[in-house]
């Protein structure tokens, strides 16, 4: 097949996360070709180099990964199925390693435990539950309560168990396949970051665009 009769379908990914400082076209998302040396040859395409001490962040616009493959393949016909603008991230691994990286992860799940208890008992606190227990207990018994009871503990377990529900995981097992609300709002917030990161790279004249 003759290179100008080629045709290089390209997904390209929003974001991209990269442990080399090298970012190559095949990095940025997914490509087919019927011909397989143009298919090697642009997946080879250098694109962007990450300096040790610079930005760890890059938006490249897919005008400009087009030109670039334009350049080493003339005659090649690129077809963009995916975003057209790339949130390229470099990640230093050596950087999060050690100490410090457990340092963090227990002071998150520190944050986490005690805050969403704190949270709980806030929550209760500002209700009256312990008056609404009360009532409910007089209203069935007739009579006033002498202390916590099944009514208390039956609240306990619910609370628990709707938890283990909404979160959809029991330690590191998952009850259904489905994602839990904490997921989806994790994608849509993630998006939206994506999203604002390029939108301010682009206003700022920092995206890697075609001139």
């Amino acid at each position: 097949m003759s290179t100008s009769s080629a045709i290089i379908y390209l997904k390209a990914e929003q974001n991209v996360e990269l442990q080399s400082p090298d970012v190559y076209v095949k990095d940025i998302g997914k490509l087919t070709c019927s011909d397989s040396h143009i298919l090697a040859k642009v997946k080879a395409i250098k694109l962007l180099h990450f300096n040790k001490d610079g930005e760890k962040r890059q938006v490249i616009s897919i005008l400009k990964v087009i030109e670039e493959i334009a350049r080493v393949c003339p005659g090649v016909n690129v077809e963009n199925l995916g975003e057209s603008d790339i949130l390229v991230e470099y990640i230093d691994v050596n950087r999060h390693k050690g100490l410090g990286q457990w340092i963090k992860l227990a002071f998150v799940a520190c944050v986490s435990f005690f805050g969403t208890a704190f949270t709980i008992m806030a929550f209760h606190n500002d209700i009256g539950i312990n008056d609404v227990f009360v009532k409910v207990y007089e209203m069935v018994m007739g009579r006033p309560g002498d202390g916590y009871g099944i009514l208390e503990l039956s609240y306990c377990l619910g609370l628990a168990i709707g938890i283990i529900v909404f979160f959809n995981h029991i330690g590191g097992r998952r009850i259904t396949k489905d994602p839990t609300p904490i997921e989806v709002e994790m994608r849509v917030y993630e998006q939206d970051v994506n999203k604002a990161l390029i939108e301010t790279a682009d206003r700022e004249g920092k995206t890697i665009d075609v001139s």
